[in-house]
């Protein structure tokens, strides 16, 4: 996982300096950073199943690991490049988002009282997408609606969970996600809008580990049925461009 992390913040410091460069160079280039409020859709934010036998929920393990997030917080950069079409302007992006959900509150008290680690959820789509805005509108403080669309991959990491004798550890994997959102501009610098992420169906793998260290086989690797998981967001975005 912490492999993983390195490489996107590597990547985002590639873009930054890459888009200080161009900047320098090309006056239509502009460089973007979001701050998000996300809130999970579909199976991301489902219910969790109790236990027959205790009644607990806790912990999740293969059948609800990926369900239970509660509303969550992101940050994300974009790098793109703006074409005046007369009606308009016409950008092709390339962006990087991390967002970040805790599971439910009355899941964290669950495994506060059964005295486990809870899991945390994070997700990073990497897309490439265009986004067109009007701006012809006339007046004295521009207010410029804007739509756009991106397509890449979505990145989602789950962190361990568990006690010190009994821990899950999930696998990080990688999938295909997209992107639509529309808001608008409030002068050149600030903008506001509405995103849905479709995240992707995510399978959902771990390693057992028991208090004899003994660690047990990865789910995919055992006869039960491996659990796909279908994320999704909707961000509500502040945005700071250059």
């Amino acid at each position: 996982m912490k492999s993983n992390i390195i490489k996107v913040f590597c990547l985002a410091a590639l873009m930054l300096t890459v888009g200080t460069a161009s900047q320098a160079q090309f006056r239509h280039f502009r460089q973007s950073i979001y701050l998000n409020g996300a809130i999970p859709t579909g199976q991301f934010s489902g219910a969790v199943t109790a236990d027959a036998i205790t009644g607990s929920h806790v912990p999740l393990t293969r059948t609800d690991a990926g369900k239970g997030a509660a509303f969550g917080f992101g940050a994300g950069y974009r790098a793109s490049y703006r074409f005046d079409i007369g009606m308009g302007e016409v950008s092709p992006f390339l962006s990087g988002d991390f967002f970040f959900n805790m599971i439910k509150s009355d899941l964290r008290d669950e495994y506060a009282t059964a005295y486990m680690d809870a899991p945390m959820y994070f997700n990073i789509p990497i897309l490439a997408g265009i986004s067109y805005n009007y701006d012809e509108l006339n007046t004295r403080f521009p207010i410029i609606p804007f739509g756009e669309f991106g397509v890449g991959a979505d990145i989602f990491m789950i962190t361990s969970e568990g006690a010190n004798n009994n821990t899950f550890s999930y696998k990080p994997s990688t999938t295909v996600a997209w992107m639509v959102g529309a808001g608008v501009y409030l002068g050149n610098y600030v903008s506001v809008g509405a995103y849905y992420y479709g995240l992707g169906k995510h399978p959902i793998d771990y390693t057992q580990k028991t208090l004899d260290n003994n660690a047990v086989a990865a789910l995919q690797n055992t006869t039960m049925e491996r659990q796909l998981r279908n994320l999704g967001t909707l961000a509500i975005r502040v945005g700071f461009h250059l």
